[in-house]
């Protein structure tokens, strides 16, 4: 049996994690900060964990919604619950019981449970949820599984669209795996290219629609995965990079020729010359992006768009991508793979990502 102080203690961290839920809703509602933000200060400051819209989805909306009524009626307006999440609760967004709440998470097929890149199907389109934590690096583990997801998808009929989302929260996927990188030579760092390469050429040619859904940092490999994509939505804290410069390499995954042709020559190589990253805003501003939408509405967007563009004609679909796509894009695809491959095996590139592995600044010597 608790004991009475027991007794207050619980009750004063039901008070306390229920308020936190209100004012991280009314935070949102206001634009002050998104969510991903929010959770992380929220955390940061107050070490609660997990961290107030993460703790509602575990909890269950519905759930956090008939507290909040209840406490709404014994401690006053300070706990009423916030429009925002009345809305969700009506939209059938419940969490992760019902698979998508502040947060949208994985319900993958049978057999793809614990595979780093889980698909879950809902024809007429599906769901390719990069699940690698801690940053959903692209090691060639996780390639080879692209691979055998994509010949899966492109086997069943039924779906005409392909949505790639990221389950962790707080990034898309942070780019290539750089602890992979120090362990592979020449001959298999160039294999590694090639298979990403011959995947997104794929892509690119068929009659499946791909939607890149970037939730938050999509650096590298990450922003070429985007790039593979026939559209990208973007949530507003969404942010973009290719920062392989920085590792004395180069992109390698199709971005020193997908990016100039979204963004045109000069950003482009601002982009990959300096590394630095750009925000929503600007990589819409720029056409990398196709919409940016607030972070809560990101995967809602891309349903829709994967709904509306799976009731399009197949072939015309096939026939109008591979048009759009004619040119030299594969003649500049092969100078990247053999520029990727010189670097590579340069001095530099071991500096590059023995650096970045020990945390300090690399020193390269142009070898």
């Amino acid at each position: 049996m608790r004991t009475g102080a027991e007794i207050d203690a619980t009750a004063l961290v039901d008070r306390f994690t229920l308020k936190a839920i209100v004012e991280s809703c009314l935070l949102l509602e206001e634009g002050v900060a998104s969510m991903k933000d929010i959770d992380l200060g929220v955390l940061a400051a107050a070490g609660l964990v997990p961290p107030p819209f993460a703790r509602a989805d575990q909890v269950g909306l519905d759930e956090v919604l008939a507290k909040l009524e209840r406490a709404s009626d014994e401690w006053g307006g300070g706990f009423e619950p916030p429009m925002i999440l009345r809305r969700l609760v009506a939209q059938g967004r419940l969490g992760v019981k019902s698979g998508q709440g502040f947060f949208p998470y994985p319900r993958p097929d049978a057999g793809w449970e614990d595979a780093p890149v889980k698909l879950e199907s809902r024809p007429p389109f599906a769901i390719v949820w990069l699940d690698r934590p801690p940053a959903n690096s692209i090691s060639p583990a996780v390639v080879a599984a692209l691979r055998k997801l994509w010949d899966a998808v492109t086997a069943e009929p039924r779906i005409r669209a392909l949505i790639f989302a990221s389950a962790i929260p707080t990034l898309f996927c942070a780019g290539a795996d750089i602890r992979a990188f120090t362990e592979m030579d020449a001959a298999a760092g160039t294999a590694l290219v090639e298979g990403m390469h011959g995947l997104l050429l794929e892509m690119e040619r068929s009659r499946i629609v791909t939607i890149a859904a970037v939730n938050a940092l999509a650096f590298g490999g990450g922003c070429e995965l985007a790039m593979g994509c026939d559209l990208r939505i973007a949530a507003d804290s969404a942010t973009f990079g290719q920062p392989e410069i920085n590792l004395g390499i180069i992109p390698g995954f199709g971005g020193t020729q997908r990016l100039p042709r979204l963004v045109g020559e000069s950003a482009a190589l601002e982009m990959t010359l300096t590394g630095d990253p750009i925000d929503s805003a600007r990589a819409f501003e720029l056409g990398l992006v196709t919409r940016v939408v607030p972070d809560h509405e990101l995967h809602d967007a891309a349903l829709l768009w994967a709904r509306k563009l799976s009731a399009q004609a197949p072939l015309a679909i096939e026939q109008i991508k591979r048009v759009s796509k004619a040119g030299d894009l594969e003649t500049g695809l092969e100078a990247e793979r053999q520029g990727f491959a010189k670097v590579f095996a340069s001095a530099d590139a071991r500096e590059g990502s023995s650096a970045f592995l020990q945390k300090r600044p690399p020193r390269f010597e142009g070898q």
